[in-house]
């Protein structure tokens, strides 16, 4: 495949656009390389006047055992606006500023949001996956599209996530007892199961990951360390 050349557009008309044409470059396979470690990503848009910013986190662990090993958070002005199915061109700026921060990058992404489950099978995970060309897994708190029923009580228990048509686009993972799922696809460079099996093994008793919960934290200004 030719080389990706980053674009930001504007309009939605031409973001729309950009989707389609990442979204064939989209693999939802395993890929076969080292898997050490895993940076959750989360994006907030604090409140400081003027300009609205966006505020991107990566915070970096080791894997399978979660030690922090790194941060790193930029800030941004958003050029874009908010419109559903298309918050990758409203984050997408910050996210690629804070991981240039990183001194390598990471194993796997892990994102605050969906990946092959969205209207056009190109959510946020997907979109920066195939744009930075890493392997990525979205993890929302949220269903964006499709259906899916509740899973089991236990943690690990999970049901399919499927479209209209039957089509699958990730998975309902209870992460906690008594607590809402998660909704898990892949976003690039990951399978299905890999998905649900790599957020499931990155949850220390908590409903999220610790990936993402700690980015979240980040993002919002908490100190990690």
């Amino acid at each position: 495949m030719e080389p990706l050349t980053v674009q930001w557009p504007t309009e939605v008309r031409e973001a729309v656009a950009v989707q389609q044409v990442l979204r064939r470059r989209i693999r939802l396979e395993d890929d076969p390389g080292p898997l050490a470690t895993v940076a959750g990503v989360d994006t907030a848009f604090p409140k400081r006047g003027g300009e609205p910013v966006a505020r991107c986190a990566v915070v970096v662990l080791s894997f399978p055992d979660l030690r922090l090993l790194g941060e790193a958070a930029a800030e941004v002005p958003v050029m874009f606006p908010y419109v559903p199915g298309l918050l990758a061109f409203r984050e997408g700026p910050a996210i690629v500023a804070a991981l240039a921060q990183l001194p390598e990058p990471p194993d796997l992404l892990m994102f605050d949001g969906h990946g092959y489950a969205h209207p056009r099978r190109i959510g946020i995970a997907s979109h920066l996956g195939v744009l930075l060309d890493r392997p990525a897994i979205g993890c929302a708190k949220s269903i964006l599209t499709g259906h899916a029923d509740e899973p089991g009580p236990e943690p690990g228990d999970r049901a399919p996530l499927l479209a209209r048509d039957g089509e699958l686009l990730g998975y309902a993972l209870r992460t906690r007892a008594r607590t809402r799922p998660v909704y898990v696809s892949p976003g690039h460079r990951v399978s299905f199961a890999t998905a649900a099996d790599l957020v499931m093994a990155c949850v220390r008793g908590r409903r999220l990951p610790e990936p993402t919960r700690l980015a979240d934290h980040l993002s919002k200004g908490s100190v990690l360390r």
